[in-house]
């Protein structure tokens, strides 16, 4: 079980560092304002889970135990609306809106890898984290998916794909 849960710390500190610079570099490539904004503050909450993380492996290698913590939620992309201005900045086919879909894939795989270790997981303290991550991820994959839909539509609009 030991092994078990240290390798899922690595796991997971290794996708909040892809997903990091995934969307840093998405912000520093775009030229939308609201795009850059929002990539930022999802860069920046992934650094957040790097650091919980990683402190957690540190004690988890150091006692074999999760420390207790209180879950955190930031302001941020969670609680961001998705305006028609955002919405207008975007191109359904351009680099912001592929950007978007492999960010939905990436939020994807990090809630099947943190709802199963909560699953999974014995110590309250490491199923609370676990769970906790879970449900962050899970309002960034709720941003990226409304965003990516509005795309969607107005592309199936602007090219006649409706059947009505």
């Amino acid at each position: 079980m030991e092994a078990k849960a240290i390798e899922i710390l690595k796991t997971a500190i290794l996708l909040e560092r892809r997903g990091a610079a995934f969307y840093t570099t998405v912000a520093e490539q775009t030229s939308s304002p609201e795009v850059k904004k929002i990539f930022n503050m999802m860069a920046d909450e992934e650094k957040t889970h790097i650091k919980f993380l990683s402190e957690q492996y540190l004690n988890y290698t150091k006692g074999k135990t999760f420390e207790k913590f209180a879950p955190v939620f930031p302001n941020g992309v969670t609680d961001l609306v998705l305006t028609e201005d955002i919405k207008k900045s975007i191109s359904a086919a351009s680099f912001e809106a592929a950007a978007i879909s492999a960010a939905i894939d990436m939020e994807t795989k990090a809630i099947q890898v943190y709802s199963s270790r909560a699953k999974e997981a014995t110590d309250e303290n490491e199923k609370a984290l676990y769970l906790w991550l879970t449900e962050w991820e899970q309002g960034h994959h709720k941003i990226l998916h409304e965003l990516n839909e509005s795309l969607k539509e107005e592309i199936w609009f602007d090219n006649h794909f409706w059947p009505f």
